[in-house]
């Protein structure tokens, strides 16, 4: 699509991949058979065995679903050799990172640079009217250019005195649990890939554009920063049918949230904010909204037409925040392997 991506369709596909097998990807509700294992039967009542990590030395950022040369035939690099090996080269790179080494910078190319100068531009000029006030006064603090494509290590940095945050590098998607655990300990886990240069207003799968543009602001404000570490606390220890619901929760605010804001309805998550498309089809107030409960069953992540068809609205952010602090008291964690 010219005027927008499809946001993360191929995202869907692989995080519904790794959903547990009683859980059914395109459903809300989840058998309640579900554990982290398989138990026999003289076992089934025997509670699952999770790996609860102790610091983000502990979350493996190893386990990625897609990456690299491993795309899909409507991918619109996938027959592009070069640009494959371009990707496996950067993925490669962030495998060998270790946590509290400074973050590998990447030579991009001017091709690259003018893909982000591309997106970057457009999207500035949705910003004023279509993102939330968090969201505009967090960006200038990055000093985003469509000169130059910004790095890891120096984003990080900026994110750490604004929140608290950092920013780890990845190969490419996570498998929910890792990249959910690791927000636990205010680490947001980014790719460092471009997206390819026929579409530079579409991307598959997360890219530099989307971690950088749609997630780092909003993780700059500090309420907001809480609110997703929330979630990654409530992934500590949750069972296989309690990542799942966690990972629906993610989407439907982190990812594609939105928020009242003086009687409007602002965006601000990562793949409205990422996505020329679908900002502006946010803001024409097509899709349906409602309330966001992170006790409901989510529904399934689907779209209409490329974009959500449905959005879930906060009536503040501390009121997110309080919300997702009383859902993730209220799970109980499976056994520890410790």
């Amino acid at each position: 699509m010219a005027s927008g991506r499809r946001n993360l369709r191929r995202a869907v596909v692989l995080v519904a991949a790794s959903a547990p097998p009683s859980v059914d990807a395109n459903s809300s509700s989840t058998s309640s058979s579900s554990t982290a294992t398989a138990p026999s039967k003289a076992s089934s009542s025997a509670p699952s065995i999770v790996k609860i990590p102790r610091s983000i030395h502990e979350v493996d950022n190893g386990k990625i679903l897609g990456f690299g040369a491993e795309l899909s035939e409507d991918h619109p690099g996938f027959h592009d050799e070069a640009y494959k090996q371009r990707r496996v080269m950067i993925a490669n790179i962030a495998r060998q990172h270790e946590v509290g080494e400074p973050i590998p910078r990447i030579d991009y190319t001017p091709e690259e640079v003018a893909v982000w100068g591309t997106a970057l531009s457009k999207l500035k000029a949705l910003f004023p009217s279509h993102a939330c006030a968090e969201f505009n006064a967090a960006l200038p603090k990055f000093n985003f250019r469509e000169d130059e494509v910004p790095q890891l290590q120096d984003i990080s940095e900026v994110l750490q005195l604004s929140s608290g945050w950092q920013v780890r590098p990845v190969a490419g998607l996570m498998h929910p649990r890792d990249f959910l655990n690791g927000l636990a300990f205010k680490y947001f886990h980014s790719t460092q890939y471009m997206r390819h240069a026929s579409k530079p207003h579409y991307t598959p799968e997360p890219d530099v554009v989307h971690e950088l543009i749609g997630h780092v602001p909003m993780l700059a404000d500090p309420t907001f920063a809480e609110m997703v570490q929330a979630i990654g606390v409530a992934s500590l220890g949750a069972d296989e049918k309690q990542i799942w619901h966690l990972t629906k929760v993610y989407w439907y605010t982190v990812e594609f949230g939105v928020v009242r804001e003086a009687g409007d309805i602002k965006a601000f998550g990562s793949g409205i904010l990422s996505s020329f498309g679908e900002l502006e089809y946010m803001g024409q107030g097509r899709a349906e909204l409602a309330p966001f409960d992170p006790f409901s069953a989510q529904p399934k992540m689907s779209y209409k037409d490329g974009y959500q068809k449905r959005y879930f609205v906060l009536d503040s952010f501390q009121t997110g925040l309080d919300q997702l602090r009383q859902f993730a008291a209220s799970i109980k964690p499976g056994v520890s392997a410790r």
